[in-house]
């Protein structure tokens, strides 16, 4: 999944991309309002990890305006402020969570799972295909009990499909969740990936529609 995280705190915003980045997440890290506006503008995200104060102005107006758009990306608000009525603001608003300052970035990863989980319409972390045995909380994988170690980027191409059952995804849509925003794609890395993906859990668990796309077949 992509993310774009807005916080200008440059300590804290480190932790969280690196937090990111190892739960095999791309991110794209932005301190201020006009500079998410841009990057949400040229890129699709899954995910929205939003501060409320930043220098440029505050997060509830941006939060918002996405909304009164119609944009319906997932939103998680970090934010210091902890008054039951800041929550409100921010949930009414159209937040979809949110964490108050400090917290545990172990559960920051939780809350990412809980909320990209319900968007994509499977709140039950478990999933069963063909012999595959699926933890998308735990981020692993079993075939017929014995577990199949997946790399960071095979989980998160594995992980596009799951969330999509039976759509077509395009090349440029998997490369999208892949890679971060300023990072080069080798013309030829999805079909690398595939197939290590088909060898590691079976050549028909991802179907190819020569010339479209990619979907998810059966394992």
């Amino acid at each position: 999944m992509r993310v774009l995280l807005i916080e200008d705190d440059t300590a804290l915003g480190a932790a969280i991309r690196d937090q990111i980045v190892a739960d095999g997440h791309s991110v794209d890290w932005v301190t201020r309002l006009d500079r998410a506006a841009d990057s949400l503008a040229a890129a699709a995200y899954g995910l929205i990890l939003l501060d409320l104060m930043l220098p440029d102005g505050l997060g509830i107006p941006f939060l918002r305006t996405l909304r009164s758009r119609g944009d319906v990306t997932p939103v998680i608000i970090l934010t210091a402020l902890d008054q039951v009525s800041d929550r409100i603001a921010g949930l009414n608003a159209g937040a979809d969570d949110y964490m108050v300052k400090p917290f545990d970035l172990a559960e920051l990863s939780a809350r990412i799972g809980s909320v990209a989980r319900r968007y994509t319409g499977n709140p039950n972390p478990i999933m069963t295909l063909g012999a595959l045995d699926i933890d998308l909380a735990a981020r692993n994988v079993r075939i017929n009990g014995k577990p199949v170690v997946l790399t960071a980027r095979e989980w998160v191409l594995f992980e596009a499909f799951l969330q999509r059952p039976g759509q077509l995804l395009s090349k440029t849509q998997l490369e999208e969740r892949l890679y971060s925003f300023d990072t080069d794609v080798d013309s030829n890395a999805i079909e690398v990936h595939i197939s290590r993906l088909r060898k590691k859990l079976g050549a028909q668990v991802i179907e190819t529609e020569r010339g479209l796309g990619y979907r998810l077949g059966r394992a």
